[in-house]
């Protein structure tokens, strides 16, 4: 069956002023999960990207480790990640996100999980998008990476971890707490394995890092 591999960017620039670009090691990391790739023999019949810097940026190290074209890419911002300043700012009353980051780490990841429910909950105003258009428009992207994959096709899709944990949730009908966790435990560069039937998806595996699982690169294992 037609194989979608649904991959989270690689380590960006949590905690500064501009986070939409990969650290030093998410480079790297990009670069070993394309080497992974490489290895398995794996040919992309279909190449997605968000259009954000960062998960341009992985798909082109990953990709260009393994001798594809980076000029194959089909930038499609159905996979990018849900507007978290927005949403932080609407249940905060304006509080900056980048600000609480540097002054309360572990602070920051509570009311972000809080704001993450209300906005689940429909109990925010003024955001961009609501959760289930976040939702319809994740689901979307991802089935138009489907289109026109033969039986053994694989495609190669990269997107963020709040988009692809939505996009688990749906599929397994999980209630929205287990999408949010989802989320938050999503590692960078971590893929899942899809399986594409028609309109409907259904998950092989979750969060897979083997690229990292190596004593010598256990640091390199990463949440942000």
């Amino acid at each position: 069956m037609p194989l979608i591999l649904l991959v989270r960017h690689a380590q960006a620039s949590f905690g500064t002023d501009d986070y939409d670009r990969l650290s030093d090691l998410g480079r790297q990391q990009s670069r070993w999960l394309g080497e992974y790739f490489a290895a398995r023999g794996l040919k992309f019949r279909n190449i997605r990207a968000g259009s954000l810097v960062r998960q341009q940026d992985t798909a082109r190290e990953l990709l260009a480790t393994m001798g594809h074209e980076a000029d194959g890419i089909v930038t499609d911002p159905g996979l990018n990640e849900y507007p978290g300043e927005a949403l932080y700012a609407a249940y905060t009353g304006g509080a900056s996100p980048v600000e609480q980051q540097r002054a309360d780490f572990k602070g920051y990841w509570r009311t972000f999980r809080a704001a993450m429910q209300a906005w689940a909950d429909d109990r925010l105003e003024n955001v961009p998008e609501s959760w289930n258009q976040f939702g319809e428009r994740m689901r979307g992207a991802v089935l138009a990476a489907a289109q026109g994959l033969e039986r053994d096709d694989v495609a190669l899709v990269v997107s963020s971890g709040g988009a692809i944990g939505r996009l688990l949730g749906e599929i397994t009908g999980a209630p929205a707490s287990t999408a949010i966790e989802f989320n938050l435990q999503f590692r960078n560069t971590g893929f899942c394995e899809l399986i594409a039937v028609g309109d409907s998806l259904r998950v092989a595996s979750f969060n897979n890092v083997p690229h990292l699982e190596f004593p010598e690169r256990r640091r390199a294992i990463t949440f942000a």
